[in-house]
């Protein structure tokens, strides 16, 4: 079990009970075994040494069933179907999952962010009161990609985050934020980012075993300014170079409401015969993505591997196919920590990085109240998997 020394030594701070909206139950799932798993095994040592049980603490199941049912005129309100009462209650939610479903009279909707964000707040309205603690688990933040104003326009992640802290929400946790600065619209609540570096190479070397992870074989790439952060320490904890791209977009023109980019243009090394690795946060039509992996290419670089925390393919596979086939791409790897369409499970080029056993981890950590940098931190497990690898 992870952090078992750090936990045993401290108390939770109320029973943990979990809530998957609809939308996020497999992930959700995944969590509560990984988090069943954890207690039994910290019973089983605790029981050793201390006679002191904690109620509510080892579970068959953390999950309370919940659910946010439909009037016909398509108006919802939140359910809690079981007691939560003095928990330490976590609420996960998938903002970008749009296959749930709801009738608006003859009419069928796809469940939208907006639509995700609504049910969030009706189960947390349900369980104010009652609850220990809210605590919300927002792996893709909602509209974090709105995080900052150029103009007239508003700030919705901010106002977002506002909204759910002032209805009681103690802790929100996500992953790989857009922009983690975002965080200053609440400095004096709760709100951690985690990222996915350790389980990105984890899912790399898992899937391309004859990777070589030294400065003459291997490179990070950036794939615009905003990733450059993410770049950066790949490359350190690697130990190889670094390149990045910057887009050249024409200002005068607006297109599904962003300016399209002209070209790519590259800073950095000689990429010829070197393995890429690009990384960026998401991604999303993927159209910014392929066109960098096609300039590597044209550039005599090796294979292209490309590692995103979220992706979303709005514009569907069909682009990924196309490059795959040419020899464009050689793996894409994203997290589980959003839905993905079925038919990328199956695709030759794709790897998941599973999450459920770190955000276990995370939830377990912060239900005994101590310090998140212990699981925050991935820096040595990141080295121990580089050794054995090397």
């Amino acid at each position: 079990m992870a952090n078992l020394d750090l936990l045993e030594c401290s108390i939770p701070v109320a029973p943990i009970k979990i809530i998957a909206l609809k939308g996020c139950t497999e992930l959700g799932n995944t969590v509560n075994d990984y988090l069943v798993s954890f207690r039994k095994e910290m019973a089983e040592k605790r029981t050793d040494h201390n006679n002191v049980t904690w109620s509510g603490y080892v579970e068959d199941t953390f999950l309370v069933d919940a659910e946010c049912p439909r009037f016909g005129t398509g108006e919802a309100k939140g359910k809690i179907n079981a007691s939560i009462r003095g928990a330490d209650l976590f609420i996960m939610v998938d903002i970008s999952n749009y296959t749930p479903t709801y009738k608006i009279g003859p009419y069928v909707n796809h469940m939208s962010p907006d639509d995700h964000f609504q049910d969030l707040k009706r189960i947390i309205q349900a369980a104010t009161g009652k609850a220990h603690r809210i605590n919300v688990i927002m792996p893709f933040l909602y509209e974090g990609r709105q995080h900052k104003r150029s103009s007239r326009e508003s700030l919705d992640c901010a106002a977002a985050l506002q909204e759910l802290i002032s209805m009681g929400v103690e802790n929100i946790i996500t992953f790989d934020a857009h922009d983690p600065r975002v965080m200053n619209a609440i400095p004096l609540n709760g709100f951690d980012n985690f990222m996915p570096t350790y389980q990105f190479l984890k899912a790399l070397l898992r899937s391309v075993p004859d990777l070589k992870l030294d400065n003459e074989h291997l490179m990070c790439i950036s794939p615009d300014e905003g990733a450059m952060n993410r770049a950066v320490y790949f490359s350190n904890i690697l130990g190889v170079d670094m390149g990045m791209f910057y887009k050249r977009r024409d200002y005068s023109t607006i297109i599904n409401g962003k300016n399209p980019i002209v070209a790519h243009e590259f800073l950095g090394d000689s990429v010829e015969g070197k393995d890429c690795i690009v990384i960026d946060d998401m991604i999303s039509s993927g159209e910014s993505m392929l066109d960098v992996a096609k300039q590597l290419k044209e550039r005599k670089a090796n294979r292209i591997f490309v590692c995103t925390t979220f992706g979303l393919f709005t514009d569907g596979l069909a682009k990924f196919d196309e490059y795959y086939e040419k020899g464009y791409i050689t793996k894409v790897i994203t997290t589980d920590l959003n839905y993905r369409p079925e038919e990328l499970l199956s695709r030759p080029y794709y790897e998941p990085a599973r999450m459920g056993k770190y955000v276990a981890s995370i939830m377990d950590i912060l239900n005994h109240d101590v310090s998140v940098e212990k699981v925050r931190s991935t820096t040595d497990k990141i080295n121990q998997l580089l050794a054995k690898h090397r």
